[in-house]
């Protein structure tokens, strides 16, 4: 039994990875619009998809992210410029879309646009913190996604969602994880709702990476300026060893655990759109596969308490 149960696995093994390396025959006909593309996932990708052929629409935050993007590649990428978090500008860019694709529609949508900080302890939050990262984060997509699905229903083509691992599991406080589970949500709903239509839906769970948004000055320097702003009873029940050590925990992380290939992310991105058959999801880095994915497995008291153990301790707890 166990035999026929290994050959099983095998064969479906083997059947997989014969799908999953099926590619579309000719992609040069097919424009993919990609948001945030001034820096990180976005301009690699750009950059990937205009040198694999792609008719490329990049769209960038500041115009100097969109001159050094346009120098880099090819006469055939377009760019734009759009703040996801104003709905004229995203009103503006989907009507340059529009223009730029005519009839044929928009085969691929990658929302990959993105901001992290504030993160934190909970405690150290105000509303508008989170309301500044879910603006960009989980509004930003759905407005761009609805605002271009007509498009992307006349080409049966693709959306690429970029979530996290920590829309898998929440590991801090602020809007960062909230609006990581918001883009799983919303992937997974929209995927069933456009199945009939032939619009394919795929998201993209990057675990820690070296980026312009995640490096350890900003991180730093967002949690000092929480740290300051905090009122003196709760600066005193967390006390000044709980933010030193926190801060050195964040320094732990960003050396250890993250990855500066961006590369990673950009393969997966790249396979949604090449791939004949495009996975629903993909991880990438090896603390996704390893550490935090099956981490989302695992019963809610243990990851609370290897996190709880990881994280410094208040001066003051409850007792």
């Amino acid at each position: 039994m166990w035999l026929y149960l290994a050959l099983a696995a095998l064969a479906w093994a083997l059947g997989w990875l014969v799908r999953d390396r099926q590619t579309l025959p000719c992609v040069t006909d097919k424009h993919v619009f990609i948001t945030g593309c001034d820096s990180g996932f976005g301009n690699l990708l750009a950059r990937r998809l205009d040198r694999g052929g792609f008719r490329v629409l990049a769209a960038c935050l500041t115009q100097k992210g969109a001159d050094n993007l346009q120098r880099a590649c090819s006469g055939h990428l377009r760019t734009t410029l759009l703040d996801v978090t104003r709905p004229e500008s995203v009103r503006q860019a989907v009507a340059w879309v529009r223009a730029e694709v005519g009839e044929e529609g928009l085969f691929g949508l990658v929302n990959n646009a993105g901001v992290a900080n504030p993160i934190g302890p909970t405690e150290w939050m105000a509303v508008e913190d989170y309301r500044q990262v879910l603006a960009v984060n989980a509004l930003g997509v759905i407005e761009v996604t609805l605002g271009l699905l007509p498009l992307l229903k006349r080409a049966r083509g693709r959306v690429v969602n970029t979530s996290s691992v920590l829309g898998r599991l929440s590991a801090n406080g602020g809007g960062y994880c909230l609006s990581k589970y918001c883009v799983e949500a919303f992937s997974d709903s929209l995927r069933r709702d456009m199945y009939h239509f032939g619009v394919k839906v795929s998201i993209v769970e990057p675990g820690f990476f070296k980026t312009a948004v995640t490096n350890l000055e900003s991180i730093e320097a967002s949690l000092r300026q929480l740290w300051d702003r905090l009122p003196p009873d709760t600066r005193l029940s967390y006390g000044e060893d709980f933010f030193r050590k926190y801060l050195k925990v964040q320094r732990l992380i960003m050396n250890v655990i993250c990855d500066a290939d961006l590369g990673k992310v950009a393969w997966c991105m790249e396979h949604a759109l090449r791939a004949r058959h495009p996975r629903t999801r993909y991880s990438a880095g090896w603390d996704a596969k390893l550490l935090w994915l099956p981490a989302s497995y695992l019963p809610a008291f243990l990851v609370d308490f290897a996190l709880a153990t990881i994280l410094p301790k208040p001066a003051h707890r409850a007792r």
